[in-house]
């Protein structure tokens, strides 16, 4: 099953110009407005939410604009810079979501997720992370997930608040009550359909087709059923020049596993090559599969760090074949570094007293490319003694972080992800608990030790100027032991509330 995110930036032109102008931006607080020209008229192209919360919009003459927002801030209105920045901004998600991405002008980019979602955490997830990476980068964004690009299109632009996520196969349902602009038809078969008394694609489904076409001609319908996925609608993936790519064209298409996996074998080679000439490693690879139906089949590898061994590269991709559907068979594959870093060649040390350390990038470019970069991490410390803040996830590979692990008292094997409250009795305010009773289970405290006094963070919060915890390691009558802490410092409530939980456990 396909399935397409569209991707609608409704400011785009503004958040470009700001984004672009830094610090010399105009100022957020006031409106403002772009400005173009249609024909000898001056018209305003775009518009800030400031602005069109006052009431301005595009198309409206910028004289017009200009004397119902007295002090309006009225830029140029640059087009060109518009769409070469949406095509950098089309690579950049290229590089971090899906090997398909293609530019949706004026203010939209299509990618094909088919078979990436479980990458990025699930559908849902990956939306997420997308929007939220374009709201930190200062641009306003909606996104939608639906089998086809018109119904994603759709969605984006009508219903995602910021992001929609239609299930498979319920193109018709989610499509039916939004307004005939979502499906993309010429503005004069849009007035005729609204003369007519059709006001929502609903409206049109359950019509014959055959006077529609007769009346508006056959792109209404086509629309339509691109929209319920009914006809095809190949996204052209994007590929910039400076990407490392190499293809290969088959007079007769190819299907089987092994056959396709030779070609892959020799398509790696060529592209090592390619890398090795201008003295990169790649650390992203997708293989792009054209089959004959006009559907594309996608596979994307990463490596841990730059590589251009066509024997790896082969194997990894070669892993990924059980993925590919032929269908009635491919007749391009194509394959491109879409991530490159430089490498050179090096003298490797070699010492007759120490062995040289092991090369593990191997091993953790299989596990990632088998369960996804987020199952493979290191944990590396933080300098906090806050014991939820001292610690990270880093990369399986990353350089040490130069912090240190606390080794002043003893930290359990297993912290829990938030601290869960307990019942216990202890005198205060610097005696250990006399039993604790966790889930349910009481226990009477054999051994104690402590406490350890962690201060709060006054820098990161105000909340936390004069908080402290009071940490015990204790031990059951079995043996078992846990890492338990009263909020507060047992004599003044300002501190902590005197409750108790449990945070770890000790192996």
């Amino acid at each position: 099953m396909a399935r397409v995110i569209s991707v609608y930036l409704p400011l785009w032109p503004i958040d470009r110009l700001r984004r672009q102008a830094g610090e010399a931006a105009p100022s957020p607080e006031a409106p403002l407005v772009l400005a173009g020209r249609i024909g000898n008229r001056q018209v305003v192209t775009a518009a800030c939410t400031l602005a069109q919360e006052l009431g301005l919009s595009a198309g409206m003459p910028v004289s017009k604009a200009q004397a119902l927002v007295p002090g309006l801030q009225v830029l140029p209105h640059d087009p060109h810079a518009d769409a070469a920045s949406l095509e950098r901004l089309a690579l950049w998600v290229l590089q971090r979501v899906s090997p398909i991405v293609a530019v949706d002008p004026p203010d939209g980019l299509v990618i094909d997720s088919t078979g990436t979602d479980h990458l990025h955490g699930g559908e849902a997830a990956m939306l997420e992370t997308l929007i939220g990476r374009l709201v930190m980068s200062g641009v306003t964004g909606r996104a939608a997930i639906a089998d086809s690009w018109g119904a994603a299109h759709a969605l984006a632009r009508h219903v995602a608040e910021p992001v929609c996520l239609a299930e498979p196969d319920t193109a018709e349902t989610v499509l039916a009550p939004l307004p005939l602009s979502a499906l993309r038809i010429p503005s004069t078969t849009l007035a005729s359909l609204h003369t007519l008394g059709f006001a929502c694609i609903g409206d049109l489904l359950q019509q014959p087709r055959a006077p529609l076409t007769r009346r508006f001609g056959p792109e209404l319908c086509h629309r339509l059923d691109q929209a319920l996925g009914h006809a095809a609608e190949p996204i052209e993936p994007l590929r910039p020049s400076e990407l490392v790519e190499v293809h290969r064209s088959f007079a007769e298409p190819i299907a089987a596993a092994e056959t396709i996996a030779r070609h892959i074998g020799k398509l790696v080679v060529q592209l090592c090559a390619a890398l090795e000439e201008r003295g990169l490693g790649a650390r992203r690879l997708d293989l792009l599969c054209w089959r004959v139906d006009a559907h594309v089949q996608t596979v994307r590898v990463g490596l841990a760090r730059p590589q251009r061994d066509p024997k790896r590269l082969t194997r990894l991709l070669c892993e990924k074949i059980e993925t590919i559907s032929p269908g009635f068979g491919i007749e391009i594959l194509s394959l491109t570094a879409v991530v490159t870093e430089p490498l050179e060649a090096r003298q490797v040390a070699s010492s007759l007293l120490e062995e040289p350390a092991p090369d593990l990038s191997a091993l953790v470019d299989v596990l990632v490319n088998r369960v996804g970069a987020r199952g493979v991490y290191r944990l590396a410390p933080v300098a906090s003694d806050v014991p939820e803040r001292s610690v990270t996830r880093v990369a399986p590979l990353s350089e040490p972080v130069g912090s240190g692990w606390p080794d002043h008292w003893p930290r359990p094997a297993r912290l829990l992800p938030r601290p869960e409250p307990i019942e216990t009795v202890a005198l205060l305010p610097d005696h250990p608990p006399v039993w604790i009773a966790w889930r349910g289970i009481r226990r009477k405290v054999a051994r104690a030790d402590g406490p350890e006094r962690v201060f709060g963070e006054w820098w990161k919060r105000d909340a936390e100027m004069i908080a402290v915890r009071d940490y015990f390691r204790v031990e059951d009558d079995a043996g078992e032991r846990f890492w338990v802490f009263r909020a507060g410092d047992g004599e003044h409530a300002e501190t902590g509330s005197h409750r108790w939980f449990l945070h770890g456990i000790f192996g």
